[in-house]
């Protein structure tokens, strides 16, 4: 039987977030967020950060940004309903392998599953395995970018995916193997630039070649923004959570929650819940935020020839 999984991009929990953690943890998300994601079976979201209070700043004189949550972070997400995270991105190292492994520690005794990222390359490129409806969904998490924080032996680090050349064939062939003896493949990468309206060429190619090699779903993260949906593929989920600068134009504060139904024939049915990013803090877009999210929903959905209805509760709606 179909099941829904609740998919949302980038989640920064550090910084002023990660001070609204412990001062008010249950106040990151308001009710309505909260239960639109306990709508879903499952729940899967890029977790921009890493979970820790050790470690030392990765190169502070060449990367302009760090991103640490406090331990407590772990359970914000579980007690959301997170079921999974991928660290596969450009945070995950941010304060060095030591914080690394604290992450994969801390969600872990929270219940809550990784991808992406780890200690050797197998664990790092190894899926994540939920079940749900009777059907069984493998998690795969990779990352274009940085070169820097790639995974290898005897150096922990993300699953990094040089897409810009092509899609390398160890993801291809992992995608083979595990549509071969699973429900569902879901692919979460981490690609392209920040603040871009709509995904660049190479990443069309690349989510091409995941579907051709048996992806069901492909669901992008990195631009800050969300882009439109293709099909099988959502090309970039936006953010989630975060204490960023506001581009006036592109309005990152403004974002989707992606409620996407599927089976083994892939999704059925997309409904796109309108987010506003406040400082720190996550709720319901209302009014004029909610008309602007689905007027740019419809404008990047039609670049793909992908119709959006008005669907329920101001909640835009596909059917792939």
């Amino acid at each position: 039987m179909p099941v829904t999984l609740a998919l949302a991009g980038d989640t920064m929990l550090g910084r002023d977030v990660a001070g609204r953690v412990a001062a008010d943890p249950h106040g990151l998300f308001s009710g309505e967020v909260r239960a639109a994601v306990a709508e879903a079976d499952l729940a899967v979201v890029n977790l921009e950060c890493c979970v820790s209070d050790r470690g030392r700043r990765w190169d502070p004189v060449h990367k302009a940004f760090h991103f640490r949550a406090p331990p407590s972070a772990a359970g914000v997400l579980a007690g959301l309903g997170v079921d999974c995270v991928t660290l596969a991105n450009n945070h995950a190292l941010d304060y060095g392998p030591d914080a690394l492994a604290d992450t994969l520690g801390h969600l872990a005794a929270a219940g809550v599953r990784t991808v992406g990222a780890g200690r050797t390359p197998d664990e790092a490129r190894a899926p994540a395995v939920l079940e749900a409806g009777g059907l069984r969904l493998a998690i795969v998490g990779v990352t274009d970018h940085p070169a820097d924080f790639a995974v290898a032996p005897g150096r922990p680090g993300v699953a990094r995916a040089d897409l810009w050349t092509g899609v390398p064939a160890w993801l291809l062939d992992l995608v083979r193997d595990l549509r071969a003896a699973h429900d569902v493949v879901v692919v979460t990468p981490h690609w392209g630039p920040n603040m871009t309206s709509e995904p660049l060429p190479y990443v069309r190619r690349a989510a091409a070649a995941l579907l051709d090699a048996g992806a069901t779903l492909v669901a992008g993260h990195s631009a800050h923004v969300f882009h439109g949906v293709a099909g099988p593929v959502l090309f970039d989920l936006g953010d989630f959570i975060d204490d960023y600068a506001v581009h006036e134009v592109l309005r990152n504060d403004l974002g989707l929650l992606f409620l996407v139904t599927l089976d083994a024939r892939g999704p059925s049915r997309v409904e796109a819940v309108p987010l506003r990013l406040d400082h720190a803090r996550t709720r319901l877009a209302e009014g004029a935020d909610r008309a602007w999210i689905a007027r740019r929903l419809t404008a990047a959905c039609a670049a793909f020839g992908t119709e959006v209805a008005p669907g329920e509760g101001g909640r835009p709606t596909i059917t792939p």
